[in-house]
C-alpha cells in the first residue's frame, strides 16, 4: 500500500468528473502519471499542489469519466460524517496485523472495483 500513498492509509471518494468545479487553483496544479505499481495494470494520473506537494485525486484508467479525491480535501467536516463516511476498505490483505479494519463498513481483501472478496 505503500506504493500508492507513502503511508497504510488513505481515505479517498469517488465523484463523476462533470461534477468536479474549481472554485480557485486550478492553475497550481501539476500532475504526475504511472503504471507500474497499480494492481490491474491501468495507468493512474495523480493530482497534487504546486506549492505544498499535496496530493488532491487521482484519476485511474479503471475508472473513466471519475475522480478520486481525498476526503481531507474537503473543507466541510461535517461531510466527513456523513456523506463521505467510508462505505468499504479494500486491499485488506495488506493491512498490518496490528490495525483492525473500520467498524461498519463492507471488506474487501483485493481490489474493490475488480470484485475481490
Amino acid at each position: 500500500m505503500t506504493d500508492f500513498t507513502a503511508s497504510i492509509f488513505a481515505s479517498n471518494f469517488v465523484i463523476a468528473d462533470p461534477d468536479v468545479t474549481f472554485t480557485r487553483g486550478e492553475s497550481n496544479l501539476t500532475h504526475y502519471g504511472q503504471y507500474n505499481t497499480i494492481q490491474r495494470g491501468f495507468t493512474m494520473m495523480n493530482s497534487f499542489c504546486k506549492t505544498c506537494g499535496t496530493m488532491l485525486w487521482r484519476k485511474g484508467g479503471g475508472f473513466p469519466g471519475m475522480t478520486i479525491a481525498r476526503i481531507g480535501t474537503v473543507d466541510d467536516f461535517s461531510l466527513h460524517d456523513t456523506v463521505l463516511k467510508p462505505e468499504f476498505e479494500q486491499f485488506g490483505k495488506h493491512r498490518p496485523s496490528w490495525l483492525s479494519g473500520a467498524v461498519g463498513v463492507q471488506q474487501f481483501h483485493g481490489n474493490h472495483s475488480a470484485g475481490e472478496p
